[in-house]
């Protein structure tokens, strides 16, 4: 009997808005709160963005790079197993399951689930015996809800679940440069704002206030590299990969720079930082508000939940493809290097992805994920880059279907950026870098058990 195998059904312009839909989600309309806090400077804050959305632009540059050569199921598992080895892709997709793309769903659903209490307020339900895990408990069962559901939809079919994003992000698309277009004609702010700065702080504390800013930025742009993890779906991978990471990464920098111009353009940037201390607020909700009064709040909490609801769903349809090719090379478990008979997809991954991340819903807080899981991204997005380097070295004649553009620059660029931002963070953050790294290297055992039950490679 033939084994099914996953199908070649997306084409360029749904794996862009596949791009644009697992990059937006949550950070966009609340980072600017704790970023102000930081940096009390207009012009820093878009800085940070932009230079964010550069680096993020530089890493997907270098990761099409990969992805054209080689289009499989997982993304970076395929690429650092031919350039590195199968132990360090083994600890690539471990590291997915434990704590990058799991806790990515896991936070995403949180928010989600945060603006739905904004709307419709939950009761208040805690259990201070035990900790985090008793600790907003209607919130985290309505995430709950949120991930069980969207995983049973990628269940259910690729399809399925693109057209879900695809509709949900072109809608949010049109929102947000509509809610940027009626701000800056309702009256409501002034040019002022970006010449108005608060106490800057200056010397070492302005290094850790970038430092700390541009994390936030970060996890705004967390998940354009996604869609690598559907090589064996995208028709075409050898083009399309490309030109779906350069373009969907292009729309998102300009999206965040105009939607940040105007939270700024409405509050001065003490009335953001302000925010930053206040309980369940979330900045943009806060412009809304001044903007149109409650029912512009009521619209921006409904576009968040649009926004948080399409970036899960693209999340869960893409990461769990690295558990599949894990499982397919016999490290990790059998079943989930299935592919469905009926749905083609690779439903027991979706199921295990799904199990971890609501463990890390429970057991965790919103911004306790984002500082664990873009610590551990950022370790192998390094690693990408170099590896980059590293093919172009080892295998010079290959057929490259596509190169990144300002090689070696570029690509030394990035990793060099990664290195410093993985010491930064085990000197400025030890406990959650060392949380991070013992869920990593937790694999090891794993490795193990699995390698004594499989031939080694030729």
């Amino acid at each position: 009997m033939i084994e099914p195998e996953l199908k070649r059904t997306i084409t360029r312009l749904p794996a862009i808005l596949l791009v644009v839909s697992s990059i937006i989600g949550s950070g966009v309309f609340k980072k600017i709160a704790p970023m102000s806090d930081a940096l009390q400077s207009p012009w820093l804050i878009l800085v940070c963005w932009l230079v964010a959305g550069l680096i993020s632009l530089i890493g997907a540059l270098c990761t099409a790079e990969l992805a054209a050569m080689m289009p499989g199921a997982g993304g970076e598992y395929v690429y650092f197993k031919k350039i590195y080895s199968r132990f360090f892709s083994f600890l690539f997709g471990w590291g997915n399951l434990t704590v990058m793309k799991s806790a990515t769903i896991a936070a995403l659903a949180y928010i989600f689930s945060q603006s739905f209490n904004s709307l419709v307020p939950l009761p208040d339900i805690s259990f201070t015996g035990l900790g985090t895990v008793g600790s907003n408990v209607s919130v985290k069962l309505i995430a709950t809800c949120l991930i069980v559901l969207l995983s049973y939809i990628n269940h259910r079919g690729v399809v399925l679940s693109a057209k879900l994003s695809r509709y949900f992000i072109i809608s949010i698309v049109l929102v947000i440069l509509s809610f940027v277009i009626m701000t800056l004609f309702s009256g409501k702010g002034s040019v002022e704002n970006f010449h108005h700065e608060g106490t800057v702080p200056g010397g070492w504390q302005l290094v850790t206030a970038l430092f700390a800013a541009s994390l936030s930025a970060f996890w705004g742009y967390e998940g354009w590299n996604n869609i690598g993890y559907l090589g064996e779906e995208v028709k075409n991978p050898q083009k399309n990969l490309p030109i779906a990471l350069f373009m969907g990464t292009i729309i998102v920098i300009v999206l965040y720079l105009l939607v940040n111009s105007v939270y700024l353009y409405v509050l001065p940037v003490e009335q953001l930082a302000a925010i930053n201390h206040g309980i369940n607020q979330i900045a943009a909700v806060e412009v809304a508000r001044v903007i149109s009064g409650n029912i512009g709040a009521i619209v921006l909490s409904c576009l968040i939940l649009l926004t948080t609801f399409s970036c899960t769903n693209s999340t869960i349809l893409m990461s769990a493809r690295i558990f599949y090719a894990m499982a397919r090379d016999g490290l990790f478990l059998k079943s989930a290097g299935k592919v469905h008979s009926i749905f083609q997809t690779p439903s027991r991954a979706i199921m295990w992805q799904a199990m971890w991340s609501l463990v890390l819903l429970w057991s965790g807080n919103f911004d306790q994920l984002t500082d664990l899981l873009i610590f551990a991204s950022f370790i192998f997005y390094g690693a990408s880059a170099f590896g980059v380097l590293l093919l172009r070295k080892k295998e010079p004649d290959a057929h490259r279907p596509y190169k990144v553009i300002g090689y070696p620059v570029l690509p030394i660029i990035f990793a060099t950026f990664c290195l410093m931002l993985v010491v930064v963070t085990i000197v400025q953050k030890p406990v959650q870098s060392s949380i991070g790294l013992f869920l990593i290297f937790s694999g090891i055992p794993v490795y193990m058990y699995y390698t004594r039950m499989i031939k080694p490679e030729s």
